[in-house]
């Protein structure tokens, strides 16, 4: 496994499938991501990628952040009448876009979905499996593990910026 994260997102009305892959077919103009998991802790944007992007508030109707079994990370699952938190990230640059890629684990699918202010955006969907019950709990995240995953996110950066460089 490469990486653990979240979501990705633009409200750019460029032509983008309803699902397109991964890294290599991401579109050239897509610049945001919306985090609804561990990409919405400073710690961890400024030990993937140096720094922390602009970004504004979001939420991704008709999903929900879900536990997984064995992971402190979340899941992105369709869960109709919920609505899933997080950020928009706003000003990735691609080389950025490629580590965060490079960091998700290779079970997301990326897709578009629609966020409540009405654009449209990228997001990383978790398969069906491994879901729990409850929601992810970021402060949980914050409180127990935050520390130790930054530090772990810090020790495989230069591999994973190497990995977007390819």
């Amino acid at each position: 496994m490469t990486g653990m994260i979240m979501l990705h997102a633009t409200t750019h009305p460029s032509p983008i499938p309803a699902s397109s892959g991964r890294r290599d077919q991401l579109s050239p103009d897509v610049t945001r991501l919306f985090a609804y998991g561990t990409l919405q802790f400073d710690a961890v944007l400024e030990a993937l990628i140096n720094r922390i992007p602009q970004r504004v508030s979001a939420s991704a109707p008709g999903w929900r952040a879900a536990s997984l079994e064995g992971r402190v990370y979340p899941g992105l699952v369709a869960a109709p009448g919920s609505s899933a938190p997080g950020v928009l990230l706003t000003d990735l640059s691609r080389r950025e876009w490629a580590i965060l890629d490079a960091f998700e684990d290779n079970r997301y699918d990326l897709r578009e979905v629609t966020l409540t202010s009405g654009g449209r955006g990228l997001a990383y969907i978790w398969p069906d499996d491994e879901v729990r019950d409850e929601d992810w709990d970021a402060e949980q995240f914050r409180v127990r593990h935050l520390q130790e995953y930054a530090a772990r996110c810090v020790r495989i950066a230069p591999r994973l910026a190497a990995e977007a460089c390819q």
